[in-house]
């Protein structure tokens, strides 16, 4: 609803207050600029606004800018005219402007020639004004065909050029509907797994075995697997195993924006599990720390930067499967951050000695924690798993066993290994 200016009815602070209520669609106008320095003049005279307390001259100043539809620092411009002028009058005088020696018919002109011409660059298309009016005798041209090459460049910025001309398309995003930006919120509860690959790199021309690390936010489980080459074709059969491998129900799957994982392949397969999938946020780095904080102290660390070949993938996976991940979560412990605060609210986290628990003692310290495991695996049956062999037994087994497989990488050349084992040492200590 669109009302004009007519306010003879309001005589206090306290009137234009109760008004200021009036519901926000109404809205108010006036016939002319003038109209309305004329209004604002006379209101700031009848409430005499310069004598008024500092909060009855916010009061008056919304109502002037509700009634005239100006921002408060258009309304404090015109308030402080008033103040040092004793009066609001409209300033008539105008900016120096040059007069345009191109009319939009020229640009016009242009235009057509750049959509004919596929857009060539500003000396060709000057060349090609130049003729139309010289050669073929087109009069309309007389005006464009004297403009500088420059200047043909500063009529392509125009708004009427850019409207028409059909070489002028803007960058299109391209939106992939897979998968929802934001940081997962575990609140505590394990089953919302960070994602992420890790490669073992290049050797020339040859490509090495791809590593893929998914771990549990809540309880820090870490489920290791190896791949050939990352596609979707040699995922999907992994991604499967790998989460199938994970004792607890899986909720959430995050993973940075990689088409490695943003595909339908991995999409049809998560939503036939009911898991979420939700991706890294742009310019937010700490999305998926969890996962490249593991990808660094956990596999770079036990397998090291050497070239290894795509073909043993699955021996390194079948390492991974028996040993690597058992290792892990039964008997690695991984320290976990309690969070204080200071006085003023600053959040601080620390280790402490009694923060330090395998993954599977951080699982059964859950409130409730049975709720979370799979149907067909009670504790029991992990008990068996997690307490069979002491922990330096279990890491010794798992080392002699790494180092057998190690073994079968004849091919690398002996230089290679020993600056791998250097980079390896450098890091750890």
């Amino acid at each position: 609803m669109t009302i004009t200016m007519n306010d003879s009815h309001i005589y206090t602070v306290p009137q234009i207050q109760a008004f200021l209520k009036i519901d926000t669609a109404i809205k108010f106008k006036s016939v002319s600029k003038k109209e309305k320095y004329e209004w604002i003049n006379d209101v700031l005279t009848k409430f005499k606004y310069f004598s008024l307390k500092k909060k009855d001259k916010g009061i008056v100043r919304n109502y002037i800018v509700k009634m005239t539809g100006l921002s408060q620092s258009q309304a404090d411009r015109i308030i402080k005219r008033k103040r040092d002028f004793g009066r609001i009058f409209l300033n008539s005088s105008a900016r120096h402007r040059f007069p345009k020696k191109y009319s939009p018919t020229d640009i016009a002109l242009l235009i057509r020639t750049d959509n004919a011409q596929e857009r060539l660059s500003g000396p060709a298309t000057k060349t090609i004004l130049k003729r139309e009016c010289e050669i073929f005798h087109k009069k309309e041209y007389q005006s464009i065909s004297q403009i500088s090459i420059a200047h043909i460049y500063n009529l392509r910025a125009t708004n009427q050029y850019r409207s028409h001309c059909l070489t002028i398309k803007k960058t299109q995003s391209s939106k992939i509907p897979i998968g929802e930006r934001r940081k997962p919120e575990p609140c505590g509860s394990p089953g919302f797994l960070r994602v992420d690959s890790v490669h073992q790199g290049d050797y020339g021309k040859q490509k090495g075995v791809c590593h893929i690390n998914i771990t549990d936010e809540t309880t820090q489980w870490e489920i290791v697997g190896a791949v050939e080459r990352i596609s979707e074709y040699y995922l999907e059969t992994l991604l499967a195993d790998l989460i199938e491998q994970f004792p607890f129900k899986i909720i959430n799957f995050h993973s940075d924006n990689g088409s490695e994982y943003i595909n339908k392949v991995v999409a049809k397969l998560l939503n036939k599990l009911l898991i979420q999938q939700t991706k890294s946020r742009a310019r937010h780095c700490n999305d998926n720390a969890l996962a490249e904080c593991k990808n660094g102290a956990v596999i770079r660390k036990h397998m090291g930067y050497i070239h290894i070949p795509k073909n043993f993938a699955p021996a390194i996976n079948q390492f991974y499967k028996q040993y690597f991940n058992v290792y892990l979560n039964y008997h690695r412990p991984c320290g976990f951050a309690t969070i204080i605060k200071d006085k003023k609210g600053k959040e601080k986290k620390i280790y402490r000695q009694e923060d330090y628990q395998t993954p599977y003692e951080k699982l059964k310290s859950l409130e409730n924690a049975k709720k979370y495991l799979k149907d067909n695996i009670p504790f029991e049956q992990l008990d068996k798993i997690a307490y069979e062999m002491s922990d330096n037994d279990f890491a010794e087994r798992m080392q002699k066993t790494k180092q057998e497989l190690f073994k079968n990488f004849k091919h690398i050349p002996q230089e290679m290994m020993e600056f791998t084992s250097f980079i390896s040492h450098a890091f750890v200590d």
